[in-house]
């Protein structure tokens, strides 16, 4: 029985030297697999850097010609290239890469654009070309309208530390193409808080200076002129709301913003109230807006005297509504059938269709805004979402500017999608609302008779 142990004892011992002498074998196969991969990587890394360096210089020689997507593309490319480079040299246990030159290097007056090394940034670049092509491009504005709105709001601008022109472009640029603060760094010759602090305080400037532009009470006699013009007499506006996305649970699951919005004939906007949270109902959104407070209690808005119709009925001033709205005495939604089955009347047909084309100036009006201020397609983050509905009213601002000034609108055969629908309304119909309505349906069916 010792023996018998003894034997077993031996070839487990030799069975163990086997495995330790395979494993060593397998080890050292592996750490100089290791060394081989260690050492290609290590060839090829001054190769990607100089790539990288390459890719620097050009967007630094072209960045005047390139698109601002393009150049915006290119230097996010370079800087995660960059930083999964450094992860690479951190793996490999390599002394750190030398950073490529950078936009910051070789253009960053900290605080002070003025001073001789701003004159190496690119704005200061863009201004020596004098090319006025390339305003619209980069800010979504020509060079005549960038003039007259920066002598606006220049005194608002005195307490930034970065020359007023300086401060709207950055602005500007930023809100055209969703730019990043370190990208307005870059490009500005600014750092990044300074970058966020001239965004929010031109915003603010905007605001405080255009806010007149939204003309529901100083122009409303041009705003129903216009829409005369569509056989809607005596009307004063259309009432939409629209949905923008933010990536944040803190203010309702579904993660949006609801924007309402009043607009005319033309698209402008004649006001707007922004920022409620997607839980509310439409209807909550309008009864807690200063559109519903001026008509209702202060009663400053659709004060006017009423319309007379052809059949000696009258229509006081009013405003079009969707119908996520109720249906008021100054607030007309369309008809809807109490099931699908039920057939609309002439009359009602007459004035649906007319409600449908009214409604979509709402839609183009936001879908424009959307088109030409990239940033209201970003999702804003938990800690900015604050800040969302006022840059969304900057934006409108800026839209209403811009027709001011006769700038060329996007093509007007272009159809924005429009977001998703809100429910329709569901409440009781006030009976007066319901009668003017009558009486305008009846009208615009005659109308449609003799078209």
């Amino acid at each position: 029985m010792a023996t018998a142990g003894k034997k077993r004892g031996r070839k487990k011992k030799k069975k163990n030297v086997m495995m330790t002498k395979k494993m060593n074998k397998l080890t050292k196969k592996f750490k100089a697999t290791l060394q081989l991969r260690h050492q290609h990587c290590t060839k090829l890394i001054p190769q990607l850097i100089s790539a990288i360096s390459s890719a620097h210089s050009f967007l630094l020689r072209h960045d005047l010609s390139l698109l601002p997507h393009q150049s915006l593309s290119l230097e996010s490319l370079i800087s995660s290239t960059s930083t999964s480079i450094s992860t690479i040299f951190s793996l490999l246990n390599l002394p750190p890469p030398p950073p490529p030159p950078s936009r910051a290097t070789l253009a960053s007056p900290p605080t002070d654009p003025t001073s001789p090394r701003a004159a190496e940034c690119w704005f200061q670049r863009f201004l020596e070309a004098d090319s006025d092509t390339l305003w619209p491009e980069n800010f979504n504005i020509t060079k005549p309208s960038f003039t007259l709105l920066l002598r606006l709001l220049t005194p608002s601008l005195s307490s930034l530390s970065v020359p007023p022109n300086y401060a709207l472009a950055a602005a500007l640029f930023r809100l055209a193409h969703g730019a990043s603060f370190s990208a307005i760094s870059r490009r500005f010759g600014i750092d990044s808080p300074t970058a966020c602090r001239v965004f929010y305080t031109v915003c603010k400037a905007i605001n405080e200076n255009l806010g007149h532009l939204f003309e529901l009470k100083s122009d409303i006699n041009r705003v129903i002129v216009g829409f005369g013009w569509i056989s809607l007499p005596n009307c004063c506006g259309v009432l939409g709301c629209e949905k923008f996305e933010f990536c944040s649970d803190l203010m309702d699951k579904n993660g949006f913003l609801i924007v309402q919005a009043l607009v005319d004939s033309e698209g402008r906007f004649l006001d707007v109230s922004a920022g409620w949270p997607g839980t509310m109902r439409p209807e909550n959104v309008l009864r807690k807006s200063k559109l519903y407070l001026g008509v209702e209690e202060s009663k400053e808005y659709l004060n006017g005297p009423s319309f007379e119709l052809n059949d000696e009925n009258s229509i006081p001033q009013y405003i079009l509504g969707d119908s996520c709205f109720p249906l008021l005495p100054w607030l007309l939604t369309p008809y809807s059938g109490s099931n699908e089955e039920e057939e609309t009347s002439s009359e009602e047909t007459a004035f649906n269709l007319v409600h449908s084309k009214g409604m979509q100036l709402v839609g183009t009006a936001f879908g424009r805004v959307r088109a030409k201020w990239k940033i209201l397609a970003k999702k804003w983050n938990e800690q900015c979402v604050e800040a969302f509905p006022f840059v969304i009213v900057t934006c409108c601002l800026l839209h209403n500017f811009l027709i001011k000034c006769s700038e060329a609108v996007t093509d007007e055969t272009v159809e924005y999608p429009r977001s998703e629908e809100f429910p329709v309304f569901d409440g009781e119909i006030d009976e007066s609302g319901k009668k003017i309505r009558d009486a305008l349906a009846s009208h615009l069916f005659r109308v449609s008779q003799r078209e």
